[in-house]
């Protein structure tokens, strides 16, 4: 009895040891959460995102990782459905306890999981294009605000291919609904285009029935005026709509199409033969010839041991985010958000395009525009650049309800939505 007791007490004395081992260890990492969905419509877009952190984690930690620590990716799937997106944050953020979290895609599932970046003080860099109206001091924007995309992409096919007519098409949430309010605003208001030559579409994340959307952009291309079509449709929807304009035989020298979700990822899976001379509008292109583009496109394939793999816009935001949290947490000593948060801003990291990019108050970062054409082979040809870099505007100059409103998290104004003629912060940022 005594020598079972004894037992006993050993094997509860190794349990509880190995338990403080578990914590030791565990506290002698830094964890990293990545946030993006790995099954459904938006897997087509987020997987490359969660592999290109899990290559600059390796990287940080080749380089004898942060802060005298390692660092650990911890994945999670939120699966394209937006509620998930905050139970999986708030899993990340209480349950993993990580020290900063990459995510999300859509503005949608940005919009599902910033009351919990909110409310447990934690910090989110979001990689993707999105439509402003939006400042939020835990969250560092390092995708493309409206005047870093979509104006100048409208600028370009007015000005270079004389579009005088209109098809604003998207899927049906947030970001197209509010990109296209601003476009819609911008080319009455700032171009002179009338109603009658604006078509406006939306359809559902997943749509794949696109032959009569296509014949009323056809018909609505024919009336003797120039035509394009400003696409915001998102996720696997894209495949069946440029097969549906190959099928219907839309080139790009008759209606082009200029896309701000497709990018050489999307590419990768469709026949790009049809869709040669199509636009796109993103701050980066495989095809940059940089010297960091160059190392990075190698490390990339070596990492994911893949040479048919691509690479694309979000990729760099993470790259140029990630860049600046490590930047960031070296400055103030610490991951801890608050101390993170004061240090990024005035942070510049290289881009992949050449320069540098800079964490502005607004928490929106500096970034080249560009526009690409497809070409045959899946990359894009770079047709404009801007001569330097955007600063990112999170509120638009073209909405009445937006223009006399600036963003900046620095101390004392530390406003997302600083209204500029009454002097008063209207609240947290969005």
């Amino acid at each position: 009895m005594k020598t079972y007791f004894r037992g006993a007490v050993a094997a509860i004395a190794l349990t509880a040891a190995a338990m403080t081992s578990t914590v030791a260890q565990a506290a002698d990492t830094i964890k990293v959460g990545i946030l993006h969905s790995l099954s459904g419509t938006m897997a087509i877009s987020e997987t490359t995102l969660k592999d290109v952190m899990l290559m600059l984690i390796d990287e940080q930690n080749k380089k004898g990782g942060l802060l005298g620590k390692k660092l650990e990716p911890v994945v999670v799937d939120p699966a394209s459905n937006w509620p998930l997106f905050a139970e999986k944050a708030r899993e990340l953020i209480e349950v993993k306890k990580v020290d900063v979290v990459f995510g999300c895609w859509t503005s949608v599932s940005r919009k599902s999981v910033l009351p919990v970046f909110e409310e447990l003080n934690s910090v989110l860099f979001y990689p993707v294009q999105y439509e402003g109206e939006e400042s939020q001091r835990n969250v560092f924007y390092t995708g493309a605000a409206p005047n870093q995309q979509a104006i100048p992409a409208v600028d370009y096919l007015a000005q270079q291919e004389g579009v005088k007519r209109w098809v604003l098409a998207g899927t049906d949430y947030v970001y197209p609904r509010t990109t296209n309010k601003i476009l819609e605003t911008y080319l009455k208001d700032q171009l002179g285009v009338a109603a009658d030559d604006i078509m406006i579409n939306y359809t559902p994340f997943g749509h794949s029935d696109w032959q009569t959307i296509v014949a009323d952009i056809k018909k609505f291309g024919s009336a003797g005026k120039k035509t394009a079509v400003v696409s915001t449709i998102n996720g696997d929807a894209n495949v069946p709509f440029y097969k549906e304009l190959a099928n219907q035989g839309i080139k790009a020298e008759d209606i082009p199409v200029v896309a701000f979700s497709v990018g050489e990822e999307e590419l990768a899976g469709l026949d790009t033969g049809p869709l040669v001379g199509h636009l796109a509008a993103w701050n980066y292109f495989m095809s940059a010839n940089t010297p960091e583009n160059a190392d990075f496109i190698k490390k990339w394939k070596t990492f994911i041991k893949n040479p048919k793999r691509v690479t694309n816009d979000p990729m760099e935001a993470h790259y140029i985010g990630f860049n600046m949290w490590v930047k960031a947490a070296e400055i103030a000593g610490t991951t801890k958000p608050d101390a993170v948060i004061d240090a990024i801003v005035g942070v510049t990291v290289p881009n992949l395009t050449g320069g540098y990019s800079a964490m502005m108050p607004n928490h929106h970062i500096t970034k080249p525009v560009l526009i690409g054409e497809i070409q045959a082979n899946g990359q894009f040809e770079t047709v404009s650049s801007t001569p330097g870099l955007v600063p990112g505007d999170a509120w638009s100059d073209f909405l009445p309800g937006s223009k006399d409103l600036i963003s900046d998290w620095r101390k004392p104004l530390s406003c997302g939505n600083f209204n500029v003629k009454t002097g008063k912060c209207s609240g947290k940022g969005s």
